[in-house]
C-alpha cells in the first residue's frame, strides 16, 4: 500500500494522528519521528539517539548508541509485519546502520514487544507505517535455506553444523581467544581477559569430570579442540574429539600436533549417533552442542551417552537453556509464540534447527536413560560478559572480518551476539553445565563436598 492510500482518508469521525502532518509527501518524516515516540517515549528521555535519512537527529548526545535510519521506508519494513528476522534484516540489508552499543536496541526491543503487540498500540501503529514508502530500496536478496532433508536427520544436522562453523577458521580466530573456545567462559572475579577466563572454564570442567591420568574422554562437538589439548597436556587423558565441521577437525588435528598431544587427541568428523554403543569412555563432555540435537533425539543422545561410559563415569553436559518466557509472549498466547518463531532471524541466519530445551525437560531425557544428577550450574552471566568481548573484537576487526567474508556476514554475528548478550543478562536465557552420573554399584566415585571443583590458580 502507497504512501497516500486509505489510511488518510477515514472519514470525519476518524482522525488519525497523520492529518496533522499535511500532504502525503511530506508524511515520511513527521510519521517517523511520532512512531519512535510511541515505541521508545520523548527524545530526551531515551537510551540511544536516532539519526534519519535527512540528516536530522534527536535524542540524548550521550546516548551509547545511534540508530541510523538510511531510508524512510526502513521502520516500515522493520515492523510491518514485526519480527525479529524483519527487524534484524533492515540491519543486514543497510536499511539502517548501529553506531556504538548495539546491546542497547537489544534491551529496548524487549520493551518494545510488550508495547507493540497491544492491540490499542498496533491500531495507532498501523496508519503511521503505512504513511511510510514500502519500495525506496534496492533489491534485496532473498533469502533461501542452504539445509535439505528431514530435520535433524545425520545429513541434515552436518549441514546445519557446517553452515555455521565453516564460515572460516580465520573469521573465528579474529574474535575469539588463542585457544578459539566457542563457548561461555568463567570470569572468577570478573577482571580476568577472555584468554584467562577461557583457560578458568576449561579447568572448572576437567575438575568437574574429575579427569585422571590415563582416563579416556569423549568431547562430544569439540570445536577447535581447545578443550581436548588442554585436558591432555594438563590432566593426562587421552582425549577423543568429535565434529561434524571439517574445517574444526583439520585445524584442531594442527593444534594437537603443535602443542605435542598428537598421540594422545584424536578428531573425527563423526556424527555422535555413528558411536558404537558400547562402554569405551570413562568420562565425556558436551559443549554447547545439545542445542542442536533437537528433541525429539534428546531421548537417543542421552542414551548412547549412557552406553558410551564405563561404571562409575561421569558425563558433563553443558548446553543454553530458554529461562523466563518473555512478557509480551505469555500475554500474547500461543499464536504470537508460534507467529515469532517461524519469523526468526537465529533460526534463518544463525543458527538454523537449533532447538532450545527447557532444563527440566533436558534433565528428565538424562534421568530417563539411567544418569543421576549430581551438579548443575547456571552460567548465564559469565556469558553476557563473554559475548560482550566476542562483539567488542568482532567490531574492533571489522575491515578484516569484511575482507575475509562481506559486510552481510559481519552484521549478522554482530547482531547474533549482541543480541544473546542482552538475553543472558536478561534472564530470558540461560547456559547450564549439568553433572550426569554413572554409578557403579551406587558408587559415583565423587568427593562429599565441591571444593575440588572451585579451587583456581
Amino acid at each position: 500500500m502507497s504512501s497516500s492510500s486509505s489510511p488518510l482518508q477515514k472519514g470525519p469521525s476518524q482522525k488519525w494522528p497523520l492529518q496533522q502532518f499535511g500532504s502525503a509527501r511530506t508524511l515520511a518524516l513527521p510519521a517517523a519521528r511520532t512512531l519512535l515516540r510511541l515505541l521508545f517515549g520523548p527524545p530526551a528521555g531515551r537510551s540511544l539517539r536516532v539519526r534519519y535519512w535527512d540528516g536530522s537527529e534527536e535524542g540524548p548526545a550521550s546516548a551509547r548508541l545511534t540508530l541510523v535510519l538510511k531510508r524512510a521506508g526502513a521502520l516500515r519494513r522493520m515492523l510491518l509485519p514485526p519480527s525479529d528476522l524483519s527487524v534484524a534484516e533492515g540491519y543486514l540489508y543497510d536499511d539502517y546502520d548501529l553506531e556504538g552499543d548495539v546491546e542497547v536496541l537489544m534491551a529496548l526491543g524487549v520493551t518494545v514487544a510488550a508495547r507493540f503487540f497491544s492491540p490499542l498500540t498496533m491500531a495507532a501503529f498501523v496508519p503511521l507505517l503505512l504513511a511510510l514508502p514500502a519500495h525506496d530500496h534496492p533489491p534485496r536478496p532473498k533469502y533461501v535455506s542452504p539445509l535439505q532433508g528431514e530435520v535433524h536427520s545425520k545429513d541434515r544436522d552436518a549441514q546445519a553444523i557446517r553452515s555455521h562453523y565453516d564460515v572460516g577458521n580465520d573469521f573465528y580466530a579474529l574474535w575469539l581467544d588463542q585457544r578459539m573456545v566457542y563457548s561461555c567462559a568463567y570470569f572468577a572475579s570478573g577482571q580476568e581477559t577472555l584468554e584467562e577466563a577461557q583457560r578458568i572454564k576449561l579447568d572448572r570442567i576437567c575438575r568437574k569430570l574429575r579427569l585422571k591420568p590415563g582416563e579416556h574422554l569423549l568431547d562430544i562437538g569439540s570445536g577447535w579442540g581447545g578443550l581436548a589439548i588442554y585436558a591432555a597436556q594438563t590432566y593426562g587423558v587421552r582425549v577423543t574429539g568429535i565434529t561434524l565441521s571439517p574445517s574444526q577437525a583439520e585445524l584442531s588435528r594442527e593444534r594437537a600436533r603443535e602443542a605435542g598431544v598428537a598421540d594422545r587427541v584424536s578428531f573425527e568428523i563423526r556424527d555422535y549417533r555413528d558411536l558404537p554403543p558400547t562402554p569405551t569412555f570413562d568420562k565425556i563432555a558436551s559443549i554447547g552442542m545439545v542445542e542442536h540435537v533437537g528433541r525429539g533425539k534428546l531421548s537417543t543422545y542421552f542414551a548412547q551417552a549412557h552406553g558410551w561410559l564405563r561404571p562409575g563415569g561421569l558425563f558433563l553436559n553443558h548446553g543454553i537453556v530458554p529461562a523466563i518466557t518473555p512478557k509480551f509472549i505469555s500475554v500474547g498466547t500461543r499464536l504470537v509464540e508460534a507467529y515469532l518463531s517461524k519469523h526468526s532471524f537465529m533460526q534463518e541466519y544463525v543458527f538454523p534447527d537449533g532447538d532450545l530445551r527447557p532444563l527440566g525437560e533436558t534433565l528428565s531425557y538424562a534421568e530417563g536413560a539411567g544418569f543421576e544428577i549430581r551438579d548443575v550450574e547456571n552460567m548465564r552471566e559469565h556469558y553476557a560478559l563473554t559475548l560482550r568481548e566476542w562483539v567488542r573484537r568482532l567490531e574492533a576487526n571489522h575491515d578484516q572480518v569484511v575482507r575475509l567474508t562481506d559486510e552481510v556476514t559481519y552484521r549478522i554475528w554482530r547482531l547474533y551476539m549482541a543480541g544473546c548478550a542482552d538475553s543472558f543478562a536478561g534472564g530470558r536465557i540461560g547456559v547450564v553445565q549439568s553433572l550426569l552420573a554413572k554409578p557403579s554399584n551406587g558408587n559415583a566415585g565423587l568427593p562429599l563436598n565441591r571444593r575440588d571443583i572451585e579451587l583456581t590458580d
